[in-house]
């Protein structure tokens, strides 16, 4: 059962009944997607900043600090990073509370980067759905994809020495609990702070999510559903990188693009090109762009942007040579 299914039919009654929209008009489309998106996004961007603050209030951040950041791990920091951001079902906009939680915590930045880049990409319920569209040795090499990227991502954006483009906000302590105040106060004394730090996070990105997802509802409601299988059954070669580039201004989850995937196949799209179409959807996404111009400054965003680009670019080459 899908948990967000109040908001879906508080979003249904307000776009069809309330408003009076027609479900299969373009307007009545988009205007359902903006309300069902925005009240989820908001509940997921609040409640994940509220629980990184209790792990941060428990968890002894200098020591993962330390380990992560140990030469000894030869590279497996950004696999543990990796990992986590496959087992955790968030899409890009919700994995940003959690991506500020790393870095207050002192977690590199490109480790912190490989949980970003994974987050998005890896979805279990996109995995499977996959085994039964699919098969399970296409299911295997997108998660297989999914954590290259973001370990490779990961490490050439940790290699690139570019902390100083994270917003100085961000790396403050804020209003949150110091070491010392944790140590004299118990959780229910620190929970207020914890909540204050949360709503603060929100109301920093609130305008930046709510652009994202307006721009993500237009393409919903407006776009016809065959567009893109339109162009990138006609370009060849060429369809992978223009696949990646189309993708960028459209927002939804990967389970969500299963559907187009499994038609984009259908019309003869090499599975390459097409997973690479759905990675750049929950990957570079445009709406995340938008909210995290709100914590990472220009160069760092492109850096990021650039990188999971290529990769997914040379990952869709790729499995269409292994593939045909």
């Amino acid at each position: 059962m899908d948990i967000f299914f109040p908001l879906q039919f508080a979003a249904d009654w307000l776009s069809y009944s309330l408003f009076s929209l027609s479900p299969e008009s373009h307007l009545g489309q988009a205007v359902d997607f903006f309300l069902y998106d925005t009240a989820k996004i908001i509940l997921l961007v609040y409640g994940i900043s509220f629980l990184s603050g209790i792990v941060n209030f428990y968890l002894p951040v200098e020591r993962i600090r330390d380990y992560l950041a140990s030469h000894k791990l030869w590279g497996l920091d950004y696999f543990f990073a990796t990992i986590f951001g496959a087992i955790t079902p968030f899409c890009s906009c919700s994995s940003i509370p959690l991506f500020i939680g790393f870095l207050k915590a002192g977690i590199p930045l490109g480790v912190t980067f490989a949980y970003l880049i994974s987050s998005p990409l890896i979805s279990e319920i996109a995995f499977a759905l996959m085994i039964g569209l699919f098969g399970i040795k296409i299911a295997l090499l997108y998660v297989l994809a999914g954590s290259v990227i973001g370990m490779i991502g990961g490490f050439v954006i940790g290699k690139l020495n570019m902390e100083k483009y994270v917003e100085d906000f961000v790396w403050k302590a804020s209003a949150a609990i110091t070491a010392t105040e944790a140590k004299r106060m118990g959780l229910r004394e620190a929970l207020p702070g914890i909540a204050r730090e949360s709503s603060s996070i929100l109301r920093r990105i609130l305008p930046y999510i709510l652009v994202g997802i307006g721009v993500g509802a237009a393409i919903h409601g407006f776009v016809p559903a065959n567009f893109f299988e339109f162009i990138l059954t006609r370009l060849g070669a060429f369809s992978l990188p223009v696949a990646v580039l189309v993708a960028v201004p459209m927002y939804a989850n990967p389970a969500g693009v299963l559907p187009i995937l499994e038609s984009l196949v259908a019309k003869g799209v090499p599975m390459g090109t097409a997973l690479a179409f759905m990675m750049a959807i929950v990957g570079l996404s445009l709406p995340a762009a938008l909210i995290l111009k709100k914590v990472i400054e220009l160069p760092l965003l492109a850096a990021f942007f650039g990188t999971v680009t290529v990769g997914i670019i040379l990952i869709g080459y790729l499995f269409n040579f292994l593939l045909a």
